[in-house]
């Protein structure tokens, strides 16, 4: 990959792994445009730089959870962890064909009718409960797939779900933080395993990450700063053009 490719995705993946509007679909939509393979070890590097955005910015978050492992806040993320890891065993064997692309105009036209029920439907509510969290838990399952936006997906259903807009935006944050690592640790297996050399532009490369670390850190005070006063409508209309573009590149 040249080194514009490589920022380009490291920008994307900043920014769209935290606005509701899909990073992963994201990806496989600019590596049809780009006519680039996905690469396992970009994806991991970018990954850990979006990671580490998230551990910068809610680390006050995240040290409270570690020293308080039972607290309700705590308790919340690993049962929404425990519903993610398990819809996402049952749904394993759809998940590599997902990333071909085929049906990445469905998904992103499902993460846009989602985003606009909960504009319509969610009413000012309370904090994230042990049910509420189940049900993020179940929406950040079903979001694995490329297209279906993790970040609206968690916010959308726990909108719907009778929670509180900000409550809902950290508690969505938060949950990604075992699933990124997770990830992380199965594509390192996959790589190890796989015997795929490393070829890269290691330029390109460092560049790449530092882009994606400081927009996802932006990304991050930005939707944390601003959820009680954006309107999920406008993200909606941008994946419904999105649907378009993505249609026109893989279907035609």
């Amino acid at each position: 990959m040249s080194i514009v490719v490589l920022v380009v995705l490291g920008l994307v993946q900043g920014l769209c792994e935290f606005l509701p509007i899909s990073s992963s679909g994201h990806l496989v939509l600019l590596s049809r445009v780009f006519g680039v393979e996905d690469s396992l070890f970009v994806s991991i590097i970018l990954h850990v730089a979006t990671l580490l955005s998230l551990v910068v910015v809610m680390r006050k978050e995240i040290f409270y959870c570690i020293r308080h492992p039972f607290s309700k806040q705590s308790m919340s993320i690993v049962i929404a962890t425990i519903f993610t890891c398990i819809v996402a065993i049952i749904l394993m064997p759809f998940i590599t064909a997902s990333f071909e692309g085929a049906m990445l105009p469905v998904a992103f036209f499902a993460s846009a009718v989602l985003l606009m029920l909960s504009q319509k439907l969610s009413k000012q509510g309370g904090e994230i409960n042990y049910k509420r969290a189940g049900i993020i838990g179940l929406a950040q399952g079903l979001a694995i797939f490329p297209g279906l936006s993790r970040s609206g997906t968690t916010i959308a259903s726990g909108l719907l779900a009778g929670g509180d807009r900000e409550e809902c935006a950290k508690f969505s944050f938060l949950i990604s933080l075992p699933i990124i690592l997770g990830s992380l640790l199965l594509e390192i297996v996959k790589i190890s395993t796989s015997g795929e050399s490393i070829s890269v532009n290691w330029v390109g490369l460092a560049l790449s990450f530092i882009v994606a670390f400081i927009v996802g850190v932006l990304t991050i005070k930005y939707m944390l700063k601003l959820t009680q006063k954006l309107n999920f409508k406008y993200f909606a209309i941008y994946l419904i053009l999105i649907v378009i573009v993505s249609a026109i590149v893989i279907w035609y």
